[in-house]
């Protein structure tokens, strides 16, 4: 979760942990006892389309 809080502009972590659980969020691709895991160029992607004052490219 911290480098989503990274990607998302440094948000604190309860507002990494709602716009990780909103419906368009990307899947996580396993929950493991530590926390879900995402695959970073499925949130990468989901930044440029969602919010692209954001991304790097």
């Amino acid at each position: 979760m911290s480098e989503i809080r990274a990607m998302l502009g440094n948000v604190s972590r309860q507002r990494a942990s709602v716009i990780a659980n909103q419906r368009n969020f990307p899947e996580p691709i396993a929950v493991l006892a530590m926390g879900k895991v995402w695959r970073k160029s499925d949130v990468e992607k989901w930044v440029r389309e969602h919010r692209p004052d954001l991304s790097s490219d």
